[in-house]
């Protein structure tokens, strides 16, 4: 499963990078996916991480 963060929808608050930096960074003040990490999403952590963003940019 991939995931993704959409800038339009994301307002930078870190969360995602703070919760998993191993899968998420933030690049020009947005969240975003760190490279070779987007077929991530099945893991249990990046599944409550795209639960706990709080503008619900995070898909999977």
């Amino acid at each position: 499963m991939t995931v993704s963060v959409n800038r339009e929808l994301c307002y930078g608050s870190g969360e995602c990078a703070f919760r998993l930096p191993s899968v998420f960074t933030t690049a020009d003040g947005f969240g975003a996916v760190l490279p070779g990490r987007e077929d991530t999403g099945d893991d249990p952590e990046v599944r409550d991480a795209a639960e706990r963003c709080p503008s619900q940019a995070i898909s999977l």
